[in-house]
């Protein structure tokens, strides 16, 4: 199975599959194996770091980041 990471529009990363998720010194953040995604904060906000706790929606968190459309 692949990995897929949306940006969501103001608020985190959805990453999509199955995925490790290590600290600096190498340990691994407890994830639940049943959840189909995980909510990485990008607002820097969040109590719950690495992981989203819903802060952007409060703290004027602002990114709408859209991929280059393809040209022909």
């Amino acid at each position: 199975m692949s990995v897929t990471i949306r940006t969501r529009p103001n608020g985190p990363f959805l990453v999509e599959g199955p995925v490790t998720i290590v600290d600096a010194e190498g340990n691994a953040f407890p994830i639940n194996p049943d959840k189909p995604a995980i909510a990485l904060c990008r607002c820097g906000q969040s109590s719950n770091k690495p992981f989203c706790d819903g802060t952007h929606k409060s703290c004027g968190f602002e990114a709408a980041e859209a991929a280059p459309t393809p040209t022909a």
